[in-house]
């Protein structure tokens, strides 16, 4: 057996998306100050680093990220890999995808991961929303991908998201796949419980495991 780690950490040099609040640690009480614990504070957007997406995410008054079906969220699990030239996930990436509950993709968006110094990339892979339409067709509970959005960066609506999250698809998105070769794994997935804001979203820690 075979345990893959597809966190990525929260932290002060993780990128974090436009917008989004950034990482901020700061020390409570620690013993090499005289005090009995050491305790820390943090504070960050729920969407940063490896994290799910809840249905309310983009759509009001939907299922929110305490809510999720966990049976969705544990279970067997496909990652596939995607050219290093490609920049889109299209139907034709998804279309020879049969009985997989849960997929996820590997892009050229993995190696990004290697220079997280450089801050946050815009010129990610994404999934393109006829994509997302077929992988619902199909039946898909689950997908993700390795870097912070399933959407196109600039896009003007959100139609991948939609798309997914309006059929109670569970999103993954900031995987760490580097090490992860192409192949069928266990997916455990457990974003952290989180009962207030608008329940939008969670980070998660996330591994694969394979029985080689």
């Amino acid at each position: 057996m075979k345990i893959y780690d597809v966190t990525i950490a929260v932290s002060e040099t993780v990128p974090t998306f436009p917008g989004d609040p950034a990482v901020k640690f700061d020390i409570c009480a620690a013993l090499a100050n005289g005090d009995v614990a050491n305790v820390s504070q943090v504070s960050f957007g729920v969407h940063t680093a490896t994290h799910v997406d809840a249905p309310n995410h983009f759509i009001e008054d939907r299922r929110r990220v305490d809510q999720l079906d966990l049976c969705k969220l544990v279970g067997p699990c496909r990652v596939v890999e995607v050219a290093a030239d490609v920049t889109a996930i299209t139907e034709a990436h998804v279309e020879s995808l049969e009985n997989i509950d849960r997929v996820l993709f590997k892009t050229r968006n993995s190696e990004f991961w290697n220079e997280p110094e450089k801050g946050f990339r815009t010129d990610f892979t994404y999934i393109e929303p006829d994509a997302a339409e077929l992988l619902v067709a199909k039946g898909v509970k689950l997908v993700g991908i390795d870097y912070l959005s399933v959407e196109k960066f600039g896009a003007k609506s959100f139609d991948t998201h939609i798309a997914l999250l309006e059929a109670e698809v569970v999103i993954i998105e900031g995987l760490d796949l580097r090490d992860v070769p192409a192949g069928d794994y266990m997916l455990y997935c457990l974003p952290l419980k989180i009962h207030g804001g608008t329940g939008d979203g969670a980070p998660a820690r996330t591994i694969l495991i394979s029985d080689l």
